[in-house]
């Protein structure tokens, strides 16, 4: 089992009860690109809109990504690997010079080949993105203020009112998560839903997820789900399938371990995601600290020093007050 430390929790039951830690699966092979969670989130955390305006380059993703406005972020994946066929033809449309031609639209007077259409449906893939709360969270160590703090539920909570803008933890998150609002500087972020939890409901997103892509629950009960899924996929052909930020040996971890993890059927860095990831300051933690120990013992070395040519300044200042004397 992932488990943050003890020492990091922050909120605890009156009643002393234990709590499990909960979590997000989000399984991307039955992401459809709806973007309901998105606007869950929005509704239920009274989140501004993004606009409507479709960016060149980025398809019907006119989120872009997480910002502090937007917690959750359909990523919108478009995979362009042309066929050996379609490369051989544009080598030969270079070498000859030709520009190429209109295609067969129903606006220039081309039929729509349907089958073909349908095929195509598959060059896209979706991933709903949100907040990993991490179990070593980059951005919880950075924070001066204690804004970031660990809930009951093992989840990574910011407080708007206790956060002071500085923009540590922005840096500090390897998944480029956090960001800071554009009107008052504070920093946002998916907060699971904490409201929501208290209260014994499901956090909004995996509420209006209409195809279960987006699974919550206890955190171990969910690995145990998210490894079934992969083996079963895995049964159906589906070989690339595997899981990122979960079920993976100690020591190559990501983060620790994600409390929000991902079934992938392609390499991370097409959802914009990093292959490794950890706490920038829980990464150094050996070389920083072996970098303060020596900076110490330098200092202590220099005041013994500075001591002891004191001492001996003081002695030649006393031998030399008895010589004259005498």
């Amino acid at each position: 089992m992932t488990v943050a430390p003890t020492s990091e929790i922050a909120v605890r039951r009156e009643d002393g009860e234990e709590v499990q830690r909960m979590g997000f699966f989000t399984d991307t092979t039955v992401c459809i690109g709806c973007k309901a969670c998105e606007v869950a989130c929005k509704q239920w955390n009274d989140l501004p809109a993004d606009g409507s305006g479709y960016r060149k380059g980025r398809s019907y993703d006119y989120t872009g990504d997480l910002s502090a406005a937007t917690w959750r972020h359909v990523r919108f994946v478009e995979l362009l690997e042309p066929s050996e066929e379609r490369r051989t033809q544009a080598a030969e449309a270079l070498a000859s010079g030709d520009g190429g031609h209109v295609p067969a639209l129903p606006a220039n007077g081309g039929g729509v080949d349907v089958a073909q259409a349908v095929a195509d449906m598959d060059r896209w893939i979706f991933m709903s993105d949100v907040c990993k709360h991490c179990t070593n969270a980059g951005c919880l160590d950075a924070c001066p203020t204690g804004a970031l703090i660990r809930t009951e539920y093992q989840t990574v909570f910011l407080q708007p009112d206790v956060c002071n803008g500085c923009g540590y933890c922005i840096p500090a998150c390897p998944f480029g998560v956090v960001d800071r609002d554009e009107i008052d500087g504070r920093a946002g972020k998916c907060t699971l839903c904490y409201d929501r939890l208290l209260d014994g409901l499901e956090p909004a997103c995996a509420k209006a997820c209409p195809t279960d892509s987006i699974q919550f629950g206890p955190y171990d009960d969910l690995v145990q789900i998210a490894s079934e899924r992969v083996a079963t996929l895995h049964r159906r052909g589906v070989d690339g399938a595997y899981l990122y930020g979960a079920g993976d040996e100690p020591g190559e971890q990501l983060a620790g371990g994600l409390g929000a993890f991902f079934l992938l059927t392609e390499p991370p860095e097409r959802f914009g995601l990093p292959a490794q990831a950890d706490s920038p300051i829980q990464e150094n933690v050996v070389p920083a600290s072996l970098a303060a120990i020596g900076a110490g013992l330098l200092a202590a070395a220099g005041v013994a020093a500075a001591f002891v040519t004191a001492a001996r300044e003081a002695r030649r200042g006393r031998a030399t007050l008895g010589r004259r004397r005498r």
